[in-house]
């Protein structure tokens, strides 16, 4: 069972990156790349329409596949950031991952978003434990799961993938399970 190509909370919709989204990706990604560089290795110039190509392309075998499940975040019909689902971390678990736009940071739309996918990932019938992995140095990416009721469960070094420039090399893995989000009443 894969989750629903569009979810929505609050303010932010999440839609499945199509290949007609290829365009709006690339204006999106390369109007952050001085925001984003610090944090994601990934993101480094040059940022092309190929390298945008390539990640939709990826995103849809990767659904397809049951591997991840990516989203553009979009508010009032404006694309934002990204956001996704990966099953990198064992069974019964996914990742939740996130980026904005420098426009649109500090408004509580990361968090908006991630709660959406916290309630597709608890919907889905094999998962029992969602996770979020931030660099230590990150503190706004910190400020989410700790919004959402997330503990922090570990720190690990070296971390699991290269270093972006202003990362320090330790993963802080946040956690919350199907049982706590129910005892809670239902987190989002």
């Amino acid at each position: 069972m894969h989750p629903a190509d569009t979810l929505a909370r609050h303010r932010v919709r999440l839609l499945r990156w199509r290949e007609t989204d290829v365009d709006t990706l690339f204006h999106v990604v390369t109007e952050s790349l001085a925001h984003l560089r610090p944090w994601m290795a990934w993101a480094a110039p040059p940022y092309d329409h190929a390298a945008a190509a390539d990640f939709v392309t990826r995103a849809q075998e990767r659904w397809a596949g049951g591997e991840s499940y990516a989203y553009a975040i979009t508010v009032s019909g404006t694309t934002v950031g990204a956001c996704g689902l990966e099953r990198r971390i064992g069974p019964g678990a996914l990742e939740i991952g996130y980026w904005l736009h420098p426009a649109h940071t500090g408004h509580g739309l990361a968090t908006e978003a991630a709660a959406a996918l916290v309630v597709q990932a608890f919907g889905l019938p094999d998962i029992d434990r969602v996770q979020i992995w931030h660099d230590l140095a990150n503190t706004a990416s910190a400020g989410v799961p700790r919004r959402l009721g997330f503990t922090e469960v570990a720190r690990r070094a070296p971390p699991r993938y290269p270093l972006a420039p202003a990362e320090v090399g330790v993963d802080v893995v946040w956690e919350l399970t199907a049982e706590q989000n129910s005892r809670s009443g239902g987190l989002c």
